[in-house]
């Protein structure tokens, strides 16, 4: 019987989502009040579509919502999100999913939390975008970091430039020429295409590479690829908007911050809350504030502001000043490709972040196993328990018995973290980390299960 999933709001995420899902066989009915958006996914996506608010009680009559197993609110606003999922809850929806922005419906001493909506779970996209870049600013040779099982395992994204010790070597030689370096390559950006390597995959010249390693391990991992991390003091923030403000927040205490804001009143706002960072009221692409500034004195600029066309400007005007970490945010994730080939690899998108945490929930509750999607690499990673009566291991196979189909990254055995190594084996209850095309991933269940 096919999963029935009801989408309320068709922006960016909602659109992103529901593209990705009907794709996968679930049954997609979108919500819109917006005609313009309604027709887009009607046009490009097969999923069924009502124009309406989705918050209405009259809308949703129209969905037989107790035979909904997933209804995800994701429009812009909180208030639309909480009452639309209380409503749908109350109908009958199985397992409701809310967007929100502000954070304050999930402290511990909130009068009202998101569970008094009958929410199961609560994405904050803007949240997750500034835990990513806080990421990048600390591995700040990496072009993406994720971290997993409690930020003990960490996943690092770097493009290889001409001058890297590892280009024109293969996987198992560089692995047997560092052995002191425990990481494991599992997946490999080359000319917009990604694939999962192998032990005889060569290195290339603006290759993106991501390894997996031990957290600790990211500087040694970086220093390997010839990218050592380097020391970001000065950081310039582009935007004081929700993830501007978010970030001046958590770094003013450990870094020289300064902000950028073009309103004024917008600036005078929320300066109070930003007191141990500088509050520039101007225009980021004003070559003369940049340099009044010393921009060429900067280590990390983020460019944040709800302007995508702004954003990739500053970012492109900026880079001409040899600032050495550029992050840019974005919304639009067609525009990563693009971006990437203008020569700025450090992009965030609060938009994606929701997609993938979407995603991970639905289908993790739907299988086993947690599975984490990487859209701009087009490679899943899936987290999976190992029984122990799974033929693998009773035939005592090693890791040079696995498919090439998938690449393993990580095994954790109780509370030990283990990079895998030709003479590795799988034991009955280790957990294992594995990178993969979404196809395989049934394959993997079943040899692991």
């Amino acid at each position: 019987m096919s999963i029935k999933i009801v989408i309320i709001g068709a922006g960016e995420v909602g659109y992103n989502l529901s593209k990705f899902l009907s794709k996968e066989d679930y049954d997609i009915t979108v919500v819109d009040i917006d005609e313009s958006k309604c027709s887009r996914i009607q046009n490009t996506i097969d999923a069924n579509v009502i124009c309406g608010n989705g918050a209405s009680q009259r809308i949703l009559k129209e969905i037989d919502l107790s035979t909904v197993d997933y209804f995800l609110a994701l429009t812009p606003t909180d208030e639309v999100n909480l009452i639309a999922s209380k409503t749908a809850k109350t109908m009958g929806a199985r397992k409701v999913i809310a967007r929100l922005r502000n954070t304050e419906y999930s402290h511990s001493n909130a009068e009202v939390t998101h569970e008094d909506f009958d929410v199961d779970y609560v994405s904050y996209p803007e949240r997750a975008a500034q835990k990513e870049i806080e990421s990048l600013i600390r591995t700040s040779s990496a072009l993406e970091v994720i971290e997993f099982n409690n930020s003990t395992v960490t996943l690092v994204g770097i493009k290889l430039e001409t001058s890297s010790p590892l280009i024109g070597r293969s996987v198992i030689n560089v692995a047997l020429a560092n052995p002191f370096v425990q990481h494991s390559l599992v997946v490999v950006q080359r000319n917009d295409s990604s694939f999962v390597p192998h032990n005889n995959t060569i290195y290339a010249s603006d290759d993106v590479c991501y390894f997996i390693c031990k957290t600790e391990d990211v500087d040694s991992v970086q220093k390997m690829t010839g990218k050592p991390n380097f020391k970001v003091r000065n950081i310039m923030i582009l935007g004081c908007g929700k993830i501007g403000r978010l970030l001046s927040k958590s770094l003013q205490y450990d870094y020289n911050v300064k902000i950028i804001e073009k309103n004024i009143d917008k600036a005078n706002r929320y300066e109070p809350s930003i007191k141990n960072a500088l509050m520039l009221v101007g225009d980021g692409l004003d070559t003369e504030l940049l340099e009044s500034e010393n921009i060429n004195e900067v280590d990390c600029f983020i460019s944040a502001t709800e302007n995508e066309q702004t954003n990739i400007m500053a970012s492109l005007l900026v880079k001409d000043y040899g600032v050495k970490q550029i992050i840019i945010h974005i919304s639009t994730t067609s525009y990563i490709k693009p971006i990437r080939r203008m020569g700025i690899d450090a992009i965030v998108s609060k938009n994606i972040s929701a997609v993938n945490e979407t995603v991970k929930f639905i289908q993790s509750d739907q299988q086993s196993i947690d599975i984490s999607r990487f859209e701009d690499i087009d490679i899943d990673s899936i987290e999976i328990v190992v029984k122990e009566n799974c033929k693998f291991v009773i035939k005592s196979y090693g890791i040079d018995d696995l498919p090439e189909s998938f690449r393993l990254g990580a095994i954790i055995r109780k509370d030990r973290v283990l990079i895998p190594s030709i003479n590795s084996k799988i034991l009955p209850n280790d957990k294992l980390l594995i990178f993969l095309k979404p196809e395989y991933i049934q394959k993997v269940e079943d040899l692991f299960q």
